[in-house]
C-alpha cells in the first residue's frame, strides 16, 4: 500500500529547517513558546506556555540578562518578543526595541484576562 507523502517526518536537517522557516503563521505562533518560572511550574503543571502580549518575562540570556518586563509586541512571523525598556540605541541616538527569542526568557507573571486562556491553564492544573 502506498503511503501518503504528506504524513512522512523529514530527517534531514536541511528539510527540517526549511519547514520551520517556512512554516504558515499558524504554526509559527504555537512554536513562540517560553519556559515558565518554578512557582508557575507548580501551580499550572506545565513546563512552558505560549506567551502573549501582557505577560511578564524575565530575560535569562543575553547582554539584557536579569532585565524584568512586559511583553510589548509578539512578532509571530520572525518569532521575536519585545520587551518593555528593552531597547538598543541607534547610530543617530534613537532608541528601537531589541527582539528577543522566546527560548532566552523566563515567564514570571501571566496576562489572564483573556477567559479561554485562563480556563485552559485551569484545566491543565487538575
Amino acid at each position: 500500500m502506498a503511503t501518503n507523502p504528506k504524513n512522512k517526518v523529514a530527517s534531514q536537517p536541511r528539510k527540517v529547517r526549511k519547514a520551520y522557516y517556512d512554516a504558515p503563521l499558524h504554526q509559527k505562533k504555537h512554536s513562540i513558546r517560553a519556559h515558565l518560572d518554578d512557582e508557575l511550574l507548580v501551580k499550572y503543571n506545565a513546563r512552558n506556555i505560549a506567551v502573549r502580549t501582557g505577560d511578564t518575562v524575565k530575560v535569562m540570556r543575553g547582554g539584557y540578562r536579569g532585565h524584568v518586563g512586559k511583553i510589548s509586541n509578539v512578532d509571530t512571523k520572525n518569532r521575536r518578543l519585545y520587551i518593555e525598556k528593552v531597547t538598543s540605541i541607534k547610530a543617530d541616538g534613537k532608541e528601537k526595541p531589541r527582539p528577543i527569542h522566546p527560548s532566552n526568557v523566563l515567564v514570571t507573571k501571566l496576562e489572564l484576562s483573556d477567559p479561554w486562556r485562563k480556563e485552559k491553564l485551569e484545566k491543565r492544573s487538575k
